[in-house]
């Protein structure tokens, strides 16, 4: 079950839905509240929320231990919902996001409180471009970052971006309790990732899988590295 990033939708999993369902995989991708086919949110957008609708859709679906699967804001969300229902899920797999219960520096709070007024300074006409710029780095898929973050205004997506944030909660003796796989794109600069997930990596006992060239959507950026490595991973998964 995948959960896309802040501001995109479920296009970015078209080329892991196909690949994974060509193998035999049942694939289920969603919208999150006030993305893609889910505008409008009739709300503001929250963590909360977030984690109560992944929850709702998955019980609604009849699904039994499902693999999650997140880009970036939906990785947090999986890692913050796996955390509250330790055995919901079959695994957790996670692209370009940072870790949850991660330790924070005073350097790294920093960043996180000044990164809103920073995203508060971007014209709405310029953020589309400068969001798909930063995510991506390929043309193609920074062309559809620019079509998805289109979809929301400015405000929709700093409230986005401010949800985010409050999945975060540090918890240094805290483990995943399930089989946990991490992908990241080796351009990725988005926050701390790049630092965040081979400390994340190590500490859980891990593998980290890194794309190279690609960028924090790295399964847009490298579709056909993405789903290898996703399809080795559930090939492991016992039973």
């Amino acid at each position: 079950m995948f959960s896309h990033g802040a501001g995109a939708d479920h296009v970015m999993f078209d080329a892991q839905s196909e690949y994974l369902s060509a193998r035999g995989f049942r694939v289920i991708t969603w919208d999150l509240r006030g993305h893609g086919l889910s505008r409008p949110a009739g709300a503001r957008f929250t963590a909360e929320q977030a984690i109560v609708d992944l929850h709702t859709l998955i019980r609604h679906l009849e699904l039994d231990r499902p693999v999650l699967v997140g880009q970036s804001l939906g990785g947090n969300l999986g890692q913050a919902l796996i955390r509250r229902h330790p055995d919901l899920a079959r695994a957790l797999i996670v692209i370009g996001s940072t870790w949850n219960t991660a330790p924070l520096t005073w350097k790294e709070r920093l960043l996180i409180k000044a990164a809103t007024p920073g995203l508060l300074m971007i014209p709405a006409r310029s953020l589309p471009r400068v969001m798909a710029e930063a995510s991506a780095q390929t043309p193609q898929a920074r062309e559809d970052a620019r079509r998805a973050f289109s979809q929301l205004t400015k405000q929709e997506f700093v409230h986005v971006w401010q949800a985010t944030a409050d999945l975060l909660d540090p918890a240094p003796h805290y483990r995943t309790p399930v089989p946990l796989c991490l992908i990241r794109g080796e351009a990725d600069r988005t926050g701390n990732i790049a630092t965040a997930m081979p400390l994340w990596a190590e500490i859980e006992g891990v593998e980290e899988v890194v794309i190279p060239g690609a960028g924090h959507i790295a399964n847009q950026d490298a579709p056909h590295l993405v789903n290898a490595a996703m399809e080795a991973f559930l090939q492991s998964l016992p039973g």
